[in-house]
C-alpha cells in the first residue's frame, strides 16, 4: 500500500539518506512507495545520486523505477554507468523489450559492449536480433518473453511447462500453441487450461483463429488491431508464421503516446521531438525551419499585396479586411485537414469514400462560408462601409473558406500517398499556404467586382 506524499517531501526526505549512503534507510523510506512516484524525484537528482539510488533499492523495484523513467532521464542516468554495470545491474533484470529500449539510447559502441557483458548468451542473441528492428514497427515493440507450448502436448504437460517458463515472464496473459517448427497454431487461455482435464490434449482447447502481426508491421497497424479486437497482447510472427515474440498493451499505449506527441509538435511547427529543458540550440533547430517557412509565406503575402498597391490607394477600405480573410482561410483549412488526418490515423478513411468526403467538406464549407459572410455583410452594412465593398468582402470570404477547406482536405491525402506524415497538413504549412492564396483570391475578386478598381 502506497503512502500519499508529495514529490517535494519525498525528495527532501531521501536526499540526506543518499548523502549519508544509508541504503537501509532508503529502502525503509521507499518500501511503501510506487515505482512511478519514485521515478518523479529523479528529475531533481544528480546522475551519481540517481545511480546510487538505483543500486541500493530492491532490485525488483529498481527495475520498475527504471522502466518508469522518462527517456531523457534514462539517457542521462546511463551516462554514469559502465557497460558492465548496465549489463549486470539493469539489463539482466529487464524484459527484452525494455532492454532494447535502453540499448537504443546508448552509443552504438557502448551498446555492443553491454551485449558482450551479458552472461546469458541466448538472451544477448535475442537482444542483438531485436536491435535490427526499428522502434516503430512490431519487431521493435515486441518482447521475447512469452509462454509457449506444443500442440501435441497434454494439458498436464502444458501446466508443467508453464510453471518453468513463467519464471522468465513478468506477466502471463496468454499461452501460445506452436508446432514442432515453432509455427504459431493458436492460443489458449489459462482459464481453459485450469478447467480442462489433465490428460486432454491442449489442441482440443486451442483457439486457432488467432490474430497475429508480422515483425515488420507498423506500430499503427499493431495499435489498430489491438484496439479493434480489444486485445491486451498480440503475438508477433516472422514471414513463415513462426512465433518470435509478443506485444503487450502497455507497450502499444507508450507507442501511441509518443506518436501523439510527435504529431502535436509537428502541428505546432516543430521539426523534431524536443522538451522544454533541452539545450537552446536544439530548441532553436526544431523551431527555425517552420518559422522560415512562415517568413517565406509572409514575404509572399507582402509581394502579393504590393502588386495591388494602386488598387489599395484608390480604395483604402479594402485593406481593412485582409487580416479577416487570411485568418478565416487558415482556420477553415486547419479544421478540414484535422478531420482528414484523424480519419487516416484511425484507418476510417478508405479510398472508396474519399469522393463523398470531398463532397461533404464542400457542403460544410459552403454552409460555414455563407454563415460567416452573412455576419460580415451585416457588420459592414451597420458600419456603413458601402454596398459594393461589403459584397466583395463577403463573396471573397465564402470563396476563401471553400477553397481553404478543400485544400485542407486534399493536402493530407496527398502527403499520405507520398509517405509523408499527414499531420504536417495541420501545422504552419497549411496555414501559411491559405494565407497567401486567400489574399490573392480576395484582391482578384475585388479587382473584378469593383468598378472603381
Amino acid at each position: 500500500m502506497s503512502v500519499p506524499i508529495s514529490e517535494k517531501q519525498l525528495l527532501n526526505d531521501i536526499l540526506p539518506l543518499i548523502l549519508e549512503s544509508d541504503a537501509e534507510g532508503i529502502n525503509e523510506l521507499l518500501k511503501n512507495h510506487r515505482a512511478e512516484d519514485i521515478a518523479e524525484i529523479f528529475w531533481d537528482l544528480e546522475p551519481d545520486e540517481s545511480k546510487f539510488l538505483i543500486k541500493v533499492i530492491d532490485k525488483e523495484k529498481a527495475v520498475d523505477v527504471i522502466r518508469s523513467l522518462d527517456e531523457e532521464l534514462q539517457e542521462t542516468l546511463f551516462k554514469a554507468y559502465t557497460a558492465s554495470e548496465i549489463a549486470g545491474d539493469v539489463v539482466a533484470y529487464l524484459d527484452s523489450d525494455d532492454s532494447v529500449d535502453i540499448l537504443n539510447l546508448l552509443p552504438t559502441q557502448k551498446a555492443e559492449e553491454v551485449l558482450s557483458h551479458i552472461h546469458d548468451q541466448d538472451y544477448a542473441k535475442n537482444l542483438a536480433a531485436m536491435l535490427h528492428y526499428a522502434d516503430d514497427i512490431a519487431g521493435g515493440l515486441m518482447a521475447k518473453e512469452l509462454i509457449q507450448v506444443r500442440h501435441n502436448w497434454t494439458v498436464s504437460q502444458c501446466v508443467e511447462e508453464i510453471r518453468k517458463q513463467a519464471e522468465e515472464v513478468q506477466s502471463v496473459h496468454t499461452v501460445y500453441v506452436v508446432d514442432a517448427k515453432n509455427v504459431l497454431v493458436g492460443v489458449v487461455s489459462l482459464k481453459d487450461i485450469v478447467l480442462t482435464k489433465a490428460h486432454s490434449s491442449v489442441i482440443e482447447i486451442t483457439n486457432t483463429e488467432v490474430i497475429s502481426v508480422n515483425a515488420y508491421a507498423t506500430g499503427e497497424e499493431v495499435a489498430r488491431l489491438m484496439s479493434k479486437y480489444d486485445l491486451i497482447t498480440i503475438p508477433v510472427v516472422d514471414s513463415m508464421n513462426r512465433l518470435i515474440g509478443r506485444i503487450t498493451i502497455d507497450d502499444v499505449v507508450d507507442f501511441i503516446k509518443e506518436e501523439a506527441d510527435k504529431d502535436f509538435q509537428l502541428q505546432a511547427g516543430l521539426s523534431e521531438n524536443v522538451e522544454s529543458d533541452d539545450k537552446v540550440l536544439i530548441l532553436s533547430r526544431a523551431r527555425l525551419p517552420w518559422l522560415m517557412i512562415g517568413l517565406i509565406g509572409g514575404l509572399g503575402s507582402s509581394m502579393l499585396v504590393s502588386n495591388f498597391e494602386g488598387d489599395i490607394s484608390r480604395l483604402p477600405q479594402i485593406a481593412f479586411f485582409m487580416p479577416v480573410v487570411a485568418a478565416m482561410g487558415g482556420n477553415a483549412g486547419v479544421q478540414s485537414s484535422a478531420i482528414i488526418v484523424q480519419g487516416l490515423a484511425n484507418n476510417t478513411l478508405k479510398s472508396r469514400n474519399i469522393m463523398p468526403k470531398l463532397a461533404k467538406e464542400f457542403t460544410v464549407s459552403l454552409i460555414n462560408g455563407l454563415a460567416c459572410s452573412a455576419i460580415l455583410l451585416l457588420f459592414n452594412v451597420v458600419l456603413g462601409h458601402g454596398y459594393d465593398l461589403s459584397m466583395v468582402v463577403s463573396l471573397a470570404l465564402i470563396t476563401v473558406i471553400i477553397f481553404a477547406s478543400l485544400l485542407g482536405t486534399v493536402t493530407p491525402l496527398i502527403l499520405e500517398r507520398l509517405k509523408i506524415d499527414p499531420a504536417l497538413a495541420t501545422g504552419p504549412f497549411i496555414t501559411t499556404t491559405n494565407d497567401v492564396i486567400g489574399l490573392g483570391v480576395y484582391f482578384l475578386l475585388g479587382r473584378m467586382l469593383l468598378g472603381a478598381f
